[in-house]
């Protein structure tokens, strides 16, 4: 007598047809694990610390502070006529978010061997749970500018304008989130056969940072110099997003839109990287 097996099958797993064949819905499919790794990296950040989560406050206003003195008093770079402070502060803020997106992601490959070569699951879900975890450090330490912020208010140095542009915020923050995981997914790509990339990282965008008006208005740049920096793709980022802030009539809308369509090449090109690593980086790592 013959038995029909009628046992259905909840996962089936199939190679890739095609370069092309990128699978992103299945992000959507095991979104509740995306959601475990993005309580792993924000619990695990400071967690055999002895401050703890105050280190989300204390890193960027020790960084504002050494800024305050080696920049504005002893160098005398000009913040453009902004509180030196929260000048530092808006930049900052901004800038770490993009910085440990590229970092963090740089090392995905590396960091979660142990995980990747046990149990199959989409390997982008890592990265992204790592911009999203990133995103709840940036909330976090948006609080603190805004209280620093509403204190110089108080005070009358600086003005707050409710206006339509403050939409642009969260295309500024996608946009940041774009380039980070991009750029991040290519070295990570990159780095399980070349480790060295792996430090090369930290020093480049510490250099990239002094190429982005973090520390300095673009105003205050001239001639050749401000062109080269107008390239950056972040440079409208930054500048826009103080503009906002600061109640300024700065509105790099058309910069913008450039570095939106960099931002989207580079992603898609770093998902194809790391889509066709993936496959094999097991006999690298």
């Amino acid at each position: 007598m013959e038995h029909k097996n009628t046992a259905q099958w909840t996962e089936v797993i199939e190679p890739r047809g095609s370069l092309f064949s990128l699978r992103l819905g299945e992000l959507w499919r095991y979104r509740d694990l995306i959601l475990l790794f993005v309580r792993r990296d924000f619990i695990a950040t400071y967690k055999q610390t002895i401050l703890g989560p105050l280190w989300f406050f204390i890193q960027p206003l020790l960084t504002t502070l050494t800024y305050l003195v080696i920049f504005s008093r002893i160098a005398g770079i000009s913040t453009g006529g902004y509180p030196p402070v929260l000048f530092y502060l808006s930049g900052i803020v901004l800038w770490n978010y993009f910085s440990d997106c590229v970092i963090k992601t740089s090392n995905v490959f590396v960091q979660n061997a142990s995980i990747f070569g046990k149990v199959y699951f989409p390997r982008l879900t890592t990265p992204i749970s790592i911009i999203l975890s990133n995103l709840l450090k940036l909330a976090i330490q948006a609080g603190l500018f805004v209280v620093v912020y509403a204190y110089y208010l108080l005070k009358g140095d600086v003005s707050f304008c409710v206006r339509p542009s403050l939409l642009l915020f969260p295309l500024l923050l996608l946009l940041l989130a774009m380039l980070g995981l991009g750029v991040g997914i290519i070295v990570s790509s990159l780095t399980t056969k070349y480790r060295d990339l792996s430090y090369l990282i930290q020093f480049g965008v510490q250099l990239l940072m002094y190429a982005t008006p973090v520390i300095y208005p673009l105003s205050s740049v001239g001639g050749k110099l401000k062109s080269v920096l107008s390239l950056n793709p972040l440079t409208p980022v930054i500048e826009t997003s103080r503009s906002l802030l600061f109640c300024g009539q700065d509105i790099f809308i058309q910069e913008i839109a450039v570095s939106f369509v960099l931002a989207s090449v580079v992603l898609f090109i770093g998902i194809l990287i790391f889509n066709r690593v993936e496959r094999s980086f097991m006999d690298t790592v």
